[in-house]
């Protein structure tokens, strides 16, 4: 089948949702399928992306590492004129996200979107941050769902959650997969060598984008109590992103400063091994509707230390594969528990880890994705016209033009509810 992504980031920006849809689109390929993905233009990208096209862009919105399209009429066009999509994927609920809407009802196909994100937690990103804006962006985003024929959610928390926010359109669980055979091998030993952590420290590990959204003020002030009350502990840091200076600034105590290790951005079998580094993963982010890298981390054997929020409690069981906490002082106690474990104790620990990645490899969530796209596909053959002239192509376009604004009126109506 010919399957259409669409998203407003995409690499070489590095995030949860573009390693998704890198992941994906992968697997669709390997298994014999056409992908094409429409992003924004990045100054960044390579000149020879396969299977990407990009669309004109503003480059770094509101000083930030996004890029925001710029709607020139006919780009689509032009772009897809040697690809008719059977599917198209889309991955926000604005901007890109209402050009696939309005390409679904050209190409008269379904349009599936992905609930990558509960977009009121981002609007800091945005000029003019509000409570009356988070109020708008989650209406935007439900009231989008609803003009989907079906809304993929990364984990049954996402699910329930957007079910009560008010999604009436079916709604499918289909994590993102990892390559679990990669993330069982890993070096660690020579990473440590190569950052000069002593063979029996007590290291604990984050890797993440580093922005306000993933609680880096909480998980830093816990980690530094902790490294302060465990002269064994070291702490490995990967990531970039508005964050990593302030984070970084916070260790250069001189009895921490030797005890952080900053990796910058990883990928490839380097961010593996930084995992295999690791003793125990932390997290403490309130915004996840998957958790990719509690995944990665537990796939690489590495028990986690998590606070107690949403999805990542259909990943980690409290004493199995990890520890839960609810505040701070319960987090620093579970890294110190942590850290006194008999091997015995800890083996066990890492046995469960991965174990409890097997449900997540790529393959078998791809699969899902894909059955998905096919029910829907032949449920949209069996009630399309076989005929269709001008004018009712046209009344469609328009009909979905009608949508958006309609869906947009009710979002700005929501945002001065009380």
């Amino acid at each position: 089948m010919n399957i259409l992504m669409i998203t407003n980031t995409y690499l070489p920006f590095l995030g949860g949702v573009e390693r998704s849809i890198q992941t994906f689109s992968d697997e669709y390929r390997k298994a014999g399928h056409n992908v094409i993905i429409i992003a924004p233009a990045d100054g960044n990208a390579k000149q020879d992306e396969a299977g990407v096209i990009r669309v004109p862009a503003l480059q770094h919105f509101n000083g930030t590492d996004f890029s925001i399209q710029i709607p020139l009429p006919g780009v689509f066009n032009s772009a897809l004129k040697n690809f008719t999509p059977h599917i198209i994927h889309s991955h926000h609920p604005y901007l890109m996200g209402d050009s696939a809407l309005r390409l679904g009802a050209r190409y008269e196909v379904p349009v599936v979107f992905t609930f990558h994100t509960f977009y009121e937690m981002y609007t800091h990103y945005i000029p003019g941050d509000s409570p009356a804006m988070k109020r708008f962006v989650n209406a935007l985003a439900v009231g989008y769902a609803n003009m989907c024929g079906c809304v993929i959610a990364p984990s049954r928390f996402v699910a329930s959650e957007i079910r009560s926010r008010g999604v009436e359109a079916p709604i499918e669980v289909v994590p993102t997969g990892i390559h679990l055979e990669k993330f069982k091998n890993g070096d660690g030993r020579s990473l440590r060598l190569e950052y000069k952590i002593p063979s029996n420290a007590f290291v604990i590990g984050f890797i993440s984008r580093l922005a306000p959204e993933k609680n880096i003020g909480f998980l830093t002030q816990a980690i530094k109590k902790f490294l302060l009350s465990e002269p064994r502990a070291h702490f490995l840091l990967a990531g970039t992103g508005p964050l990593r200076d302030y984070l970084c600034s916070q260790f250069e105590e001189p009895f921490l400063q030797s005890r952080f290790h900053y990796l910058d951005t990883l990928c490839g079998q380097k961010l593996i091994d930084a995992y295999h580094a690791m003793d125990f993963f932390v997290f403490a982010s309130h915004t996840e509707t998957q958790g990719l890298v509690i995944t990665e981390a537990l796939a690489s054997g590495v028990p986690v230390v998590s606070l107690k929020t949403g999805a990542i409690t259909e990943i980690i069981r409290d004493n199995f594969n990890g520890y839960l906490a609810y505040d701070e002082s319960g987090f620093i106690g579970a890294l110190r528990h942590a850290a006194a474990l008999s091997s015995r104790q800890y083996s066990r620990l890492r046995h469960h880890a991965s174990q409890s990645a097997c449900g997540f490899h790529r393959e078998i969530c791809a699969v899902r994705a894909l059955k998905i796209y096919e029910k829907l596909i032949i449920k949209n053959f069996t009630l399309r016209s076989n005929y269709e002239d001008a004018w009712s192509k046209t009344a469609r376009i328009l009909k979905a033009e009608l949508d958006i604004i309609t869906n947009m009126s009710r979002a700005l109506k929501k945002t001065f509810e009380f």
